[in-house]
């Protein structure tokens, strides 16, 4: 079986473990610490870098996008459409999910590994502003929940899971149509749901 190694709290890791779900395709969730830089983490991805997706030939395919377009090849498509328009609708949504974690994460980051008095002030609310940019617009956009989701959804949901859980009661604030998104894709798909980011 297929291994992913993954950190619970990473909103890439959660992405990749829900998007397999919803393919069919089943894998071994293995932890993983980064900071440790544990051989297994290293010999699969020299960026040390998580999530990382070892298949059963020993084949180890990491950045979680591109994950999504392997698991979505092996299983038929099932995450990404086959008409062009909606498949790049589809990653680009993925995109600007990723996106929004890079920034909520780089905000994390600055924070976790600075000292208190070095850490900039004006970095963090560049990275904010631009987190809260691309929520304000899919707040305004919010993506149609069909019965047939794709990867930019559960990108999307993974990004809603990691703001719970590192920014709770700071993003909810006039996006209530996000936050109804993300309780209308619980209901739908609970077993997506279990997946997302946890401390």
């Amino acid at each position: 079986m297929p291994k992913v190694l993954y950190s619970p709290s990473s909103p890439y890791s959660a992405k990749v473990r829900m998007a397999a779900a919803y393919a069919g395709v089943a894998v071994e969730p293995v932890i993983v610490d980064t900071n440790a830089e544990p051989p297994l983490l290293i010999d699969n991805n020299p960026l040390g870098k998580i999530p990382v997706l070892v298949t059963d030939d020993g084949e180890s395919i990491f950045d979680s996008r591109a994950i999504t377009q392997y698991l979505n090849r092996i299983s038929g498509n099932a995450l990404f459409p086959r008409n062009a328009v909606k498949r790049t609708e589809a990653e680009r949504l993925e995109a600007l999910a990723d996106g929004i974690c890079d920034c909520l994460l780089a905000h994390v980051y600055e924070r976790r590994f600075r000292p208190e008095e070095k850490v900039e002030q004006s970095w963090l609310d560049k990275q904010w502003s631009k987190a809260e940019r691309a929520l304000d617009y899919l707040a305004a956009n919010p993506p149609k929940l069909p019965r047939k989701i794709t990867a930019g959804h559960i990108a999307l949901r993974a990004t809603l899971g990691y703001l719970d859980l590192r920014f709770a009661g700071k993003w909810e604030k006039k996006r209530s149509k996000l936050v109804r998104w993300k309780k209308r894709f619980d209901e739908k798909f609970p077993e997506l749901a279990e997946l997302a980011p946890k401390g």
